[in-house]
């Protein structure tokens, strides 16, 4: 007798393969769910093994416009950028999954849900936190939180063996040295011989990007226009192409970004869970995206406005990474965003070289910029004069502080 219906995230690899089998032992059946988030994948073949390992039904989903438009775009909004340094791909891919993971859950009657992640790391709270909150009553089994299932499992080659046992096809070439994660925007590299921070990543590692030595020695010049602080379309001021719809403009961010080998970091991060670990992101589109819209936000958004929205910026992206997507906090740093991007529309124009991104100029009917009143030539509406009583106003405070506690008050 079935023990209930469970969804599965399946990926087509080694890892939920394995899973999908050992939950149907369990006495689940199991729907297997596999997201095209833009990785490269052959879907086809995906769905074959699948039906061939014993899944109830197979769902392969076409994620990648949603994925840009519901996460990709209010991340670029945010500026979001983890610890200073990572643009958060994989973070913002989790919800997106599960999202459509648990719609499938309701609609096909599934009481459980289930994932790959491991138990060190930040995918399994990412997922089941979004779970959670968009279906509170689902049960989600995590095989890799299971003391039987761990224990039995204990490296790649248990993993083989067992796939061996159950029929389950596997790679017939050598695994990379390392565990990749690809979606639209950006591929992440970690674990393996990258467990060693001292390690230099190979060359062959980078799939989306190319080393940027052997990068053109010609650049592409871009124009990004923006509307409420999201690109709604980029031409090629080399070639004269353009893109309009929000996957083909970040499709082609990536295409290009990627040929000028734009977007590669090497970083050790502090996961959720309390421990660092080393990770090798390239992302070429999204890194194109953050100077264009750094850039044409200045230019439009008043200074006081802007101080209170970088700190919602940093507090939004340690939400992301944390896997809060979906909590009151995250809705609501979310709303005040997008109200702050109201104004944040114009033109960017940059060049992409070398593995650079070069802001070269930039243009908006919201402009706040006052060419007459910055003027170095012309006086404009502003008397000099004025700025002697606001610098001894600003400067009461450092006066009587230095005065009273400072260098001034300690005379032998």
């Amino acid at each position: 007798m079935s023990k209930g219906t469970v969804v599965l995230a399946y990926s087509g690899g080694l890892d939920t393969s394995c899973i999908l089998v050992w939950l149907k032992e369990q006495g689940y059946d199991v729907i297997a769910f596999l997201a095209n988030i833009g990785q490269s994948e052959d879907f086809d073949a995906a769905r074959k093994k699948a039906e061939n390992l014993g899944a109830k039904k197979v769902f392969i989903d076409d994620l990648r416009a949603e994925f840009v438009t519901d996460f990709i775009w209010p991340a670029v909004q945010a500026n979001a950028i983890y610890e200073d340094r990572y643009l958060l791909g994989t973070s913002i891919a989790r919800p997106c999954i599960a999202r459509r993971q648990v719609e499938i859950a309701r609609r096909e009657g599934a009481q459980f849900v289930s994932h790959g992640a491991t138990g060190k790391g930040n995918d399994q709270i990412r997922f089941e936190l979004t779970c959670y909150a968009l279906y509170p009553e689902v049960k989600v089994i995590s095989p890799w939180r299971i003391p039987e299932f761990y224990n039995s499992f204990k490296g790649r080659k248990d993993l083989m063996e067992y796939a061996e046992k159950h029929g389950i096809p596997v790679p017939v070439t050598p695994k990379a040295p390392w565990s990749m994660d690809a979606n639209l925007m950006h591929i992440s590299y970690e674990s393996g011989i990258l467990e060693n921070p001292k390690t230099h990543a190979p060359g062959d590692l980078y799939l989306m990007t190319k080393n940027p030595e052997d990068s053109p020695s010609t650049s592409d010049v871009l124009e990004i226009q923006f509307k409420n602080g999201v690109p709604v379309k980029v031409t090629n001021m080399t070639d004269g192409h353009s893109k309009d719809s929000a996957l083909d403009i970040f499709s082609y961010l990536n295409e290009i970004g990627g040929k000028h080998g734009v977007g590669r970091i090497d970083i050790v991060e502090n996961r959720f869970i309390g421990m660092k670990s080393r990770g090798i992101y390239e992302t070429p589109g999204g890194t194109i995206l953050l100077k264009a819209h750094l850039d044409i936000e200045t230019f439009t958004m008043d200074k006081e406005v802007r101080r209170i929205k970088q700190g919602l910026g940093v507090r939004i992206s340690e939400l992301i990474y944390n896997g809060f997507w979906y909590s009151p906090e995250g809705e609501y740093l979310r709303h005040c965003i997008a109200k702050s991007q109201e104004n944040v529309e114009g033109k960017v124009q940059l060049s992409v070289f070398k593995g650079q991104v070069y802001i070269l100029g930039r243009e908006s009917p919201k402009s706040l910029y006052n060419e007459e009143l910055v003027s170095m030539d012309v006086q404009g509406d502003y008397e000099p004069s004025d700025a002697s009583g606001f610098i001894k106003i600003i400067a009461v405070r450092l006066r009587e502080h230095h005065r009273l506690q400072g260098l001034s008050s300690n005379k032998q």
